[in-house]
């Protein structure tokens, strides 16, 4: 009995928080409540929103795919699945464990060394978190006393991939140098997973802003039409949300967490207050957290009908 809970601890952990999860909705709203919500907005922008989202995986993987132009050429319907499977391991794992997930199915799909596939994702992690402030910021600067500064802060804020990556060799040789070891060897692991030239440099960089642009905005939107007024409210529980799910404090499936950065994104960027407010909007935020869910649930399933088994003798990477 020991061995089983040890061996399945992580899986274990994710039924009983969602399963606490889905009896505390029933008990303080009721799931017949929640999910009436949804006909109220009707068929045609739900699947419009669903397909954003499943637009937003397939921006993903063709980053990925074009990092590893060289190795994976003709394997891009193997790498969605990879890539699929990988995002909804994240999901529902705690603790970013799902993460892992992504080493071992490249190595095991396409034979890349982990510590390649690693420097990789640690690149576009650091990629992803810019790009989500970036679009989230937006709120912020639209409500700013003083709108043209806070632009050319935002402005300044977007550029700073573009100025990083022109003098990213003395400024990972200071971090090196003068940081502690544990943060220069993050350092070290972010540098060797750069791109070698500005083209594959600025192509991540578009898809990534491309990505969480359309991903920040359609959740954003959903919330909207649930009941979240004004523009500023809505983006901002679209970031809260986004960054409960990229930060270390993530609950298996997002159970709990993800509503509630929500909720805390859209009462930071002006959503108002009262018991009604808080109420509707926690509401909104559990009915887009399953709008998340359900597309990484298609998007993987979506995956695995277009490329359902690995390819025998797969070439080891270069």
């Amino acid at each position: 009995m020991a061995d089983f809970l040890r061996r399945h601890a992580a899986a274990l952990i994710s039924l009983v928080a969602v399963v606490a999860y889905c009896g505390f909705i029933e008990w303080m709203w009721g799931w017949g409540r929640i999910l009436s919500a949804w006909s109220a907005i009707g068929p045609g922008p739900v699947a419009l929103a669903l397909g954003l989202m499943i637009v937003t995986h397939l921006v993903r993987c063709l980053r990925v795919y074009d990092y590893f132009r060289a190795d994976l050429s003709g394997a891009f319907l193997r790498l969605f699945r990879v890539t699929q499977v990988h995002n909804l391991a994240n999901i529902l794992l705690p603790f970013r464990a799902g993460e892992a997930s992504f080493f071992v199915l490249m190595r095991s799909e396409f034979a890349m060394p982990m510590t390649r596939s690693a420097a990789s994702l640690l690149w576009m992690r650091v990629l992803d978190l810019h790009a989500l402030l970036a679009v989230g910021l937006i709120g912020l600067v639209v409500k700013a006393p003083l709108v043209w500064p806070a632009a050319l802060a935002w402005c300044a804020y977007c550029a700073a991939p573009i100025l990083g990556f022109a003098f990213q060799k003395p400024l990972f040789a200071f971090v090196i140098r003068r940081f502690p070891r544990k943060v220069a060897r993050l350092a070290e692991g972010v540098l060797s997973g750069l791109p070698s030239s500005w083209g594959p440099f600025f192509r991540a960089w578009a898809m990534t802003v491309l990505n969480w642009t359309v991903k920040v905005v359609t959740i954003a939107w959903i919330l909207h039409l649930l009941g979240v007024p004004g523009f500023s409210a809505p983006l901002g529980g679209a970031l809260g949300g986004e960054l409960s799910s990229v930060l270390p404090a993530h609950a298996p499936g997002g159970v709990g967490t993800y509503p509630a950065g929500i909720v805390a994104g859209a009462l930071a960027f002006g959503a108002g207050d009262g018991a009604d407010v808080l109420t509707a909007l926690s509401q909104a935020a559990v009915n887009v957290h399953l709008m998340v869910l359900v597309s990484a649930a298609a998007g993987t399933l979506l995956s695995l009908v277009l490329a359902p088994r690995a390819a025998q003798g797969a070439r080891p990477a270069a």
